[in-house]
């Protein structure tokens, strides 16, 4: 048999694909690139937003449309836990839904599947772990043989934030962190198979180990980590760090350990504290300031990282001006932002005072404004430097077709964040790790030629390619 799968969402997502595709192939069912050639099916599924499940509904209903007789279509994940009968309900040619924390079931739903014991009705219970003693994915996930450089570590999944615009509680339950042996196990063989570097996600990393008594167990767990892997781990990267938990331990252990990048994505959501209330969520500013001057005393070097929303319920232009006034005091070298999209089930859906789409947009652009000559100054002042960069592929310039190294530096998180560019250069292999001579900066990316003499160039194609 063949399996196709399709990952849709966020890293945490595909950690659990990962773990899908090696229980699949130990059942000896091999992968394939062409949907059309495969038997079984699968989209592991975002439910987050509105939008995002609009997305896999399309993904799923366009497999539908073009799926044979013999084929089999399974829906897994985030939507599948959250709104299955949904899914049934547009997608009638969906065989089986596979929840959040039961992807490590994929083979036993294929087998009854193929049985057609249960034809088209729900094959697995759906449920979201919350007080289940008796279902525990926590043993060491089983990874791909090899990887390309970088690999996401999942640590723990559900969250106990009470944030009122956030579904994840509704169908990924409360945290339920892994067990840190188990982790470490794993982090091992990722390295071993190719890792150079290991970036931690979570609903909440920072909230790791509360659930069995032993809070704050984040700073032991990176510490283990860099103990027990080999010189072969260069970067450990962490992710969703919460407001309130950035520890002075976790500081101290991220500016001791070398193989830990002084890089740290804080989601705030906002900088107004009459905001944050309304999303329920920590807001005394000062605490924020407090956990960034002890980021950056400790490293100097930090890139800090964090994420926006506007447009919240009742965000007033005073308030949005707050916001604006926080992103300019802080300097954050990178911002995401999104404007607020109304979720069921969450509280903010139900307040009053829910902005107009119009203001929702131009908010995000003059917040954008604001960011985007903060981050080219941050990028600047890395010209001049050395970096060393995790190669991810190659690209042309457009203008004159010459060839273009892509990488990342340890100010860049894979998926979310900018680049290194550098021109004129080709054949490095994906995943390798190389030091490049920063001598142009944009404002999401850097320009960079390498260090090694046979491969040293003229900037010109750099600075080509920068006007």
């Amino acid at each position: 048999m063949k399996y196709h799968l399709i990952t849709l969402g966020c890293p945490k997502n595909k950690v659990d694909s990962d773990g899908m595709e090696m229980i699949l192939r130990d059942a000896s069912v091999v992968v394939t690139d062409d949907p059309g050639n495969a038997d079984i099916l699968i989209v592991n599924t975002c439910g987050f937003l509105e939008a995002a499940k609009e997305e896999s509904i399309g993904v799923l209903q366009d497999l539908a449309r073009r799926k044979r007789r013999n084929q089999m279509l399974i829906a897994a994940g985030c939507l599948a836990q959250r709104n299955g009968d949904e899914v049934l309900a547009r997608v009638p040619k969906v065989d089986g839904l596979l929840g959040t924390r039961r992807w490590m079931d994929v083979v036993d739903l294929v087998d009854q599947i193929r049985g057609g014991r249960n034809g088209k009705k729900r094959l697995l219970q759906r449920y979201t772990l919350l007080g289940d003693p008796d279902v525990d994915y926590a043993d060491a996930v089983p990874r791909p043989p090899v990887v390309s450089g970088s690999a996401y570590l999942k640590i723990s999944d559900g969250c106990n934030a009470p944030c009122a615009f956030c579904t994840i509680p509704s169908f990924k339950g409360k945290l339920k962190s892994r067990p840190l042996d188990a982790i470490v196990d794993e982090a091992e063989a990722l390295v071993r198979a190719g890792a150079h570097e290991l970036v931690i996600v979570a609903q909440d990393s920072t909230d790791y180990g509360r659930d069995f008594g032993a809070p704050n167990s984040l700073p032991q767990l990176l510490s283990a980590i860099c103990n027990r892997t080999g010189p072969d781990l260069r970067w450990l990267r962490l992710m969703y760090a919460y407001p309130g938990h950035v520890s002075d331990a976790l500081v101290e252990v991220m500016a001791r350990e070398e193989k830990i990048v002084p890089y740290l994505d804080m989601p705030l959501q906002h900088g107004d504290p009459r905001t944050l209330r309304r999303m329920m969520r920590p807001s005394r500013l000062e605490m924020v300031y407090d956990h960034i001057e002890k980021l950056r005393g400790a490293m100097p070097d930090i890139a800090l990282r964090t994420t926006f929303i506007v447009g919240y319920p009742g965000e007033t232009e005073e308030e949005f001006q707050g916001l604006l006034d926080f992103a300019q005091a802080i300097e954050f070298d990178k911002v995401g932002a999104f404007t607020f999209s109304p979720e069921p089930t969450t509280p903010s859906y139900l307040l009053p005072d829910q902005v107009d789409d119009d203001v929702k947009q131009d908010r995000y652009a003059r917040l954008m404004e604001v960011q985007q000559p903060i981050s080219l100054r941050k990028n600047q002042a890395q010209v001049g430097k050395m970096l060393e960069i995790l190669v991810e592929g190659e690209g042309e310039i457009a203008e004159t077709g010459d060839p273009l190294l892509l990488g990342r530096s340890y100010r860049d998180a894979p998926e979310v964040d900018g680049l290194v560019l550098v021109p004129g250069v080709s054949g490095v292999p994906i995943g390798s790790m190389m030091e490049v001579h920063i001598n142009g900066a944009m404002e999401y990316d850097l320009v960079g030629e390498p260090l090694l003499a046979e491969t040293f160039r003229s900037s010109k194609a750099a600075v080509t390619l920068l006007e």
